[in-house]
């Protein structure tokens, strides 16, 4: 097997997944619970997931590749299923965002378990969410502003929630990690 095959193959899941969240989330987005959230605001923070897992296991420049491949799948996919704009929209915050967390994230790594995953989405969250929702609906007579900050809000609490799985899965790749 090629080099340049077996450098993927441990990325093939995360890409996966990253396709599957955004796509999702972009789909989601166009459902509305009321005027201060979208179900998007509970599947999109899971994207930030997939990014940390992936850098804390292989690495920023993996986890770059990772962002790379999923926004390009993403934006195609959801090109059909949530529309240009939206789709549009979504790939300039998901890319901006993501490599903002990639970056974030390796910088805080050493700190306690549970700063690097939680601070970098944080702050990749408000930067995602700004962005989204003014490029996707401004000016559209849709309750955009609003949705922002209930998307943030969700994002925020999702944070929080989803250091669970962190530290679960944390583990798991540690001990892959240390096995090979």
């Amino acid at each position: 097997m090629s080099a340049a095959i077996s450098d993927w193959r441990p990325l093939a899941l995360p890409v996966a997944a990253m396709v599957a969240v955004v796509a999702g989330s972009n789909l989601a987005v166009q459902y509305p619970i009321n005027d201060w959230l979208t179900w998007g605001a509970f599947t999109y923070p899971v994207a930030f997931l997939v990014t940390d897992l992936t850098n804390r296991r292989l690495g920023p420049e993996p986890a770059r590749r990772v962002a790379y491949v999923g926004f390009a799948l993403a934006v195609a996919l959801s090109i059909a299923l949530a529309g240009p704009r939206i789709a549009l929209a979504s790939g300039c915050a998901f890319l901006s965002a993501q490599l903002l967390d990639i970056l974030v994230f390796d910088r805080l790594r050493r700190l306690p378990w549970w700063q690097a995953p939680l601070l970098s989405t944080a702050l990749a969250s408000l930067w995602d969410t700004g962005l989204f929702f003014s490029l996707a609906f401004a000016g559209s007579g849709l309750p955009w502003i609003t949705w922002a900050i209930g998307d943030l809000g969700a994002k925020a609490a999702m944070a929080l929630l989803l250091l669970l799985p962190f530290r679960a899965l944390m583990g798991q790749a540690d001990a892959f990690a240390a096995a090979r």
